[in-house]
């Protein structure tokens, strides 16, 4: 992509944007060097890696970058040999610590929510615990050598603060003695070249033996290393240096463990950069209220209040914009400072983001085009150096664009033609505007010619567009119109500002009786559009009060249902419970009556006693749930129908019905049911046989006209696909329903469901002809099939 149009269409401060988001160097990086993709399926995929850090982000927060850091010139040069001081080997440890935690981190969102391309980038980081452990082990959070690094090193300094506390104990002995302090400057001990001293007056150096190490500023004191510790402090300096041999040995020890790691360490820091990039990309989408857009490389872009990145989002008037469908190139026309040239950026920027796998700042549902490349001219690309003027640096820089545009480019101009003679820039705009169209190439333009008006209205696939303009505030809306040529609106400005009404009179007289006409039809369709978009929000705004009503009543419904299926399932149970409770005590009673009775040979009767025991069970009720009668199947019921008795959930046969009950047959049991206790389940035979009754005499059917077919077929709002579905069910029935003509009403819309609909036909086997609908049967919003 040509950097001049990127810095053109503002992609560099979108770059600078993203690079504050990252959490390391490492994402940076690559955050600095992020190009658009120019194929559909990479585009794809860097959307999904920024859906799934989105995702990621929205459920637990970004991943834990802190402590990661670049490490790679440290491992080159342990690779080659070098030492690394305790700096540098934290970091290494610090940077692998920092990857198992983003690897952890990750893994776990992934068990609830499936993030399949992080997880497989987040599954390549190695772990290094054996050497962070090491490295941590031997050096402390200020980069010092810790004593345990080594025993030798532990002896050593053990040694070395014996050594220091014996001098320090000496020449405090030295500094209390009242001989001495009368020659000192001040009764302290302090360093100089890492050997103890003690500061003494110029005047008694002659006195005082032992080296001089150092004077003050003012050369009143001399800082002097008495003689009777020199012995002390050169062993105190050599075992200091055994101390710097044993540190340079720990350091090259685990030096060489961190270049044993540094292959897997590299491919780390890759990993752990792609994924501090990925959240980058995610938290801005989170900052700029960003979606995905769906991708295509059709040539087809469709913006749902989008809204320019870098305007204040509380400030900036959401876009609705739709290219490469039925129309391929837009003319936008209006007044300066109307918002022209930000809608162009706005088109052009926001399709540059998503081709580089960020979100973009527009409603869900929005679809953007991955183009081979975007070409702009747009703002004054006056060159003084090369003496050119406006006019010139605009064509130069169209020349260029012609000269490199293909089909799936989008091109966008700003103030097309302007800057040279309107008559003649006008034709040359034209000119452009139909080379570019011939290509094949999505344009955006604007312009203030009023020729290209008609341009846009007489050509097939290019639509007028206009900025709003508000004449009761004499001030733009920024609102791009798309359908609507952009009005001049001089005369009314001229009007509301004071101008007198002759002046004004007088010039819409130099002004062409065409030109009056086509101002008064695009105020009128200006009126119009504005009243239909007030109706559309009441549509609006009622649909949802109303949807929100539904939703409130089905809601409270179900809850009602609910409670009453509880209600009755509690109290079947608690009757179920009582009468096992009367069965039993029932059956403790029968049980020593019949035990009486075969003691003294009482009369009581066992086919009694057996019949108390079933009429107890028949008492007990049955815990059901709710039954959801079939709509459709119920009919009127009569002797010989199949039906399903709910309440004992048994199919059987009607043998004969009186009044509101009927006499089934269950099995080897005739029972009297209430009808509306059962369910018609299948007609009587001689019913079935009524449908369909075939010839004698031939293998066609005779059937009967079905009354449900009508001969009408309204696919208004559906899709293409959905459309033909239906359209090829609806003609097998009025093909068997003897029907001659049938009416399909598609609406005028688009043409898309018109054409396809038409096509399907021209190839349908009931078909003889079709045509659109004339006047009175709705145009060419209806076709009219004629059947075989």
């Amino acid at each position: 992509m040509d950097s001049k149009i990127l810095t053109t269409l503002e992609y560099p401060k979108i770059i600078d944007k993203l690079t504050k988001h990252a959490s390391t160097s490492l994402g940076k990086s690559i955050a600095e060097a992020l190009q658009p993709e120019t194929k559909l399926e990479s585009v794809k995929a860097l959307l999904q890696v920024t859906d799934e850090a989105y995702a990621a982000d929205r459920l637990k927060g970004s991943a834990p970058f802190g402590g990661i850091v670049d490490i790679r010139p440290s491992l080159l040069r342990a690779r080659i040999g070098g030492t690394l001081n305790p700096g540098e080997l934290l970091d290494i440890a610090s940077t692998a610590r920092g990857g198992r935690r983003v690897k952890r981190h990750i893994e776990s969102i992934h068990d609830e929510h499936p993030l399949p391309m992080l997880s497989t980038t987040a599954s390549g980081l190695a772990e290094h615990k054996p050497l962070e452990d090491a490295i941590l082990d031997c050096i402390d959070e200020n980069g010092e050598v810790l004593d345990h690094a080594s025993p030798e090193l532990a002896s050593i300094r053990r040694e070395l603060r014996s050594g220091e506390g014996r001098i320090r104990e000496k020449l405090e002995n030295m500094i209390r003695s009242s001989s001495v302090q009368k020659m000192l400057q001040d009764t302290l001990i302090t360093l100089r070249n890492d050997r103890y001293v003690i500061p003494v007056k110029q005047e008694y150096r002659g006195s005082f033996g032992g080296i001089v190490h150092d004077q003050s500023g003012s050369g009143a004191t001399l800082f002097i290393e008495p003689e009777a510790i020199v012995a002390m402090n050169n062993k105190l300096r050599e075992t200091r240096a055994a101390e710097m041999r044993e540190i340079e040995k720990i350091l090259q020890k685990l030096t060489a463990q961190a270049a044993d790691h540094g292959e897997e360490l590299l491919i780390d820091l890759e990993l752990l950069a792609e994924l501090d990039f990925a959240f980058a990309k995610a938290r801005m989408a989170h900052e700029m209220k960003a979606t995905q857009p769906r991708m295509n490389d059709r040539g087809f872009l469709k913006l749902k209040r989008g809204r320019h990145p870098l305007i204040d989002k509380d400030k900036v008037v959401p876009l609705d914009v739709e290219l490469g469908n039925n129309y391929t190139a837009i003319i936008v026309t209006g007044p300066n400072t109307g918002g022209k040239t930000v809608s162009l950026k706005t088109v052009g920027l926001l399709s540059l983001m998503a081709m580089s796998g960020l979100f973009v700042p527009a409603e869900d549902g929005s679809q953007l085009c991955v183009f081979d490349a975007i070409y702009a001219d747009i703002g004054d690309e006056q060159s003084i150096e090369q003496s050119l003027s406006t006019f010139s640096s605009h064509l130069t820089n169209i020349i260029r664009i012609l000269g490199s545009m293909t089909a799936k480019s989008l091109v966008l101009l700003d103030e097309l033609g302007a800057g040279t003679d309107p008559a003649e820039g006008s034709a040359l705009a034209i000119a452009i505007l139909e080379h570019i169209h011939a290509r094949g190439s999505r344009i955006i333009a604007t312009t203030h010619y009023s020729e290209l008006k008609a341009y846009a209205y007489n050509r097939k696939s290019v639509i007028n567009a206009s900025m709003e303009f508000d004449i009761a505030t004499l001030s733009p809306t920024y609102r791009l119109l798309v359908g609507v040529p952009g009005r001049s609106n001089a005369f009314a400005i001229a009007e509301r500002l004071g101008l007198q009404r002759s002046i004004i009179d007088h010039a819409r007289g130099e002004v062409s009786e065409e030109d009056l006409r086509v101002e008064n039809m695009i105020a009128s369709l200006e009126e119009n559009r504005i009243s239909a978009e007030s109706e559309r929000q009441s549509a609006e705004a009622l649909r949802k009060q109303m949807e929100a009503q539904r939703a409130k009543h089905e809601e409270e419904r179900l809850r009602f249902e609910e409670q009453k299926e509880k209600l009755l399932l509690k109290a079947q149970e608690e009757a179920r419970e009582a009468v096992a409770k009367a069965k039993r005590e029932a059956e403790v009673i029968i049980a020593d009556l019949r035990k009486l009775a075969m003691e003294e040979g009482a009369s009581v009767k066992e086919h009694k006693l057996i019949e108390a025991k079933r009429k107890l069970d028949e008492a007990s009720p049955q815990v059901q749930t709710k039954k959801v009668k079939s709509a459709g199947k119920q009919g009127k019921i009569e002797p010989g129908d199949e039906v399903m008795v709910y309440s004992l959930n048994q199919k059987g046969s009607v043998l004969e019905v009186h009044g509101s009950d009927a006499t089934v047959q269950l099995g080897i049991l005739k029972m009297k049911v209430a009808l509306d206790d059962m369910e018609l389940l299948k007609p009587k035979a001689a019913d079935a046989a009524k449908a369909v009754q075939p010839k004698q005499s031939g293998a066609s059917l005779n059937r009967t006209r079905d009354d449900n077919v009508k001969m009408e077929l309204d696919l208004r709002g559906e899709s293409l696909e959905e459309a033909i579905m239906e359209v090829d069910r609806f003609l097998d029935e009025s093909f068997l329903s003897g029907f001659g003509q049938v009416y399909i009403i598609h609406g005028k819309g688009t043409g898309i469901l018109r054409t396809g609909i038409q096509q399907y036909l021209r190839k349908h086997s009931h078909v003889k002809s079709f045509r659109n609908g004339n006047y009175g049967e709705g145009g060419i919003g209806v076709t009219v099939a004629e059947l075989k």
